[in-house]
């Protein structure tokens, strides 16, 4: 599609490569147009954030013209997978898996072009279930070892707390998925989670001694964020694609709020713009990155909620600021409205003397003060939640004294949660 370089090259710049099997054999393999597949869990009927990278990577190798599929593990979700988990989870009636995955296809619909066979959506239920016991055991489980899959990690994990059979046979599951795609599809690369290694590996295993062709594999790292939190988790939960789980103001305020050692990282990872651009911005600290960051949360909302959505959150988002401007040589290639103007005075405002700052005033103080909450716990419970800001920044310290240095433009704008907003006229 007009791209220069290897997907390989792209993945590895934006930073989607963990591990590879055979990295010279896999660029040989995707030379040429190819298959590759990702499975999804379907015990949710909306994906997350954590879920974003895999789908990145469909995306990207789609736009290299090659050909992705995505696989919603109904069959093997009605085992489930105990790769990464404590306990076995609960499982799923076919009504439920086949809701989520309605609902999981929509959203992958998004990002990914399903037409004309570009890229295929299968639910491994369709092969899995129709599966009869004794051939399955005479015909695929005989060529795995059983120590070789107590070794690995997602099993020796489970071992601690009680692995059961019917998890036991999860790998084999994966493996024959891997096998069935590369015989029906002609797929010969998997890409998952750095805890599917090893499920991964038993398929290209499989496939060679019963295709007797090499399949490849993929892993991406586990993606957290500069404090160490698991990607796409808050105080409130998980981040969802889903509009009705997680509105598409409070998901772009989760891009819009990152930590400022992620931003640069997660430009190259959740959006599309050139890496030469987001690599410019290496140098940049402080409120110089708000702008970056905006752009951020512009972006990733208008590829999961679509552009009309993105600009009407974005605007919401800018309302506390008055104007705001972003300078056209700040990630030229984002299609993010460059100037935004709110008049800020038709903000509800509580007239605070100028000399009140001079020693300070402890933030929770001031939200109470303002009217934004009803007592001053209720102020220290906000904070510690992550639901307080001022000037458009979370507040990460509940002992932050707002001084002087918080006056901008002679006001102070605090907001309280997703719509109470203050400005705090100082004079």
């Amino acid at each position: 599609m007009g791209k220069t370089g290897t997907v390989l090259g792209e993945l590895e710049r934006r930073g989607f490569i963990e591990q590879v099997t055979d990295r010279d054999g896999l660029e040989e393999y995707l030379s040429h147009p190819a298959v590759c597949y990702v499975g999804f869990d379907p015990t949710a009927d909306s994906l997350h954030v954590g879920h974003l990278l895999p789908i990145f990577a469909l995306v990207h190798m789609q736009r290299y013209g090659h050909r992705p599929i995505a696989i919603l593990g109904g069959g093997t979700g009605l085992i489930g997978d105990p790769s990464g988990k404590t306990e076995m989870r609960k499982l799923m009636t076919r009504d439920e898996l086949e809701h989520n995955a309605r609902c999981i296809k929509d959203q992958l619909a998004q990002l990914i072009d399903f037409s004309d066979g570009k890229a295929l959506f299968l639910n491994n239920a369709d092969w899995l279930v129709e599966l009869k016991y004794i051939e399955f055991l005479r015909d695929i489980g005989r060529h795995f070892s059983v120590n070789r899959m107590l070794a690995a990690e997602s099993y020796r994990q489970r071992l601690e707390t009680g692995l059961n059979f019917i998890e036991f046979n999860y790998m084999l599951l994966q493996a024959y998925d891997f096998y069935y795609l590369a015989r029906e599809y002609d797929c010969l690369l998997q890409m998952g989670g750095r805890d599917q290694w090893g499920n991964i590996v038993a398929g290209i295993d499989l496939i060679k001694k019963k295709l007797g062709k090499q399949a490849y594999g993929l892993t991406f790292p586990l993606v957290t964020t500069a404090s160490g939190a698991k990607m796409g988790k808050t105080a409130q939960g998980a981040v969802w694609l889903s509009p009705e789980r997680t509105s598409p103001f409070d998901f772009y305020q989760y891009w819009v709020n990152v930590d400022d050692r992620d931003v640069v990282r997660f430009l190259k990872m959740f959006t599309f713009l050139p890496v030469e651009e987001i690599d410019a911005l290496s140098s940049l600290e402080g409120e110089e990155l708000i702008p970056c960051k905006r752009i951020l949360a512009y972006e990733v909302t208008a590829l999961i909620h679509g552009k009309d959505k993105a600009e009407e959150v974005y605007r919401a988002a800018c309302s506390a600021f008055g104007t705001v401007d972003i300078a056209p040589d700040i990630l030229p290639g984002s299609s993010i409205p460059r100037r935004i103007e709110v008049d800020k005075k038709e903000m509800p405002s509580w007239n605070l003397p100028k000399d009140r700052l001079e020693e300070g005033i402890p933030v929770y103080d001031l939200f109470y003060e303002a009217g934004l909450c009803e007592s001053k716990s209720a102020a220290r419970r906000l904070i510690a939640q992550g639901g307080a800001y001022i000037n458009g920044e979370r507040i990460r310290d509940i002992n932050t004294v707002v001084t002087g240095e918080f006056v901008k433009d002679g006001s102070i704008v605090l907001k309280a949660g997703k719509k109470k907003i203050k400005r705090v006229v100082v004079a």
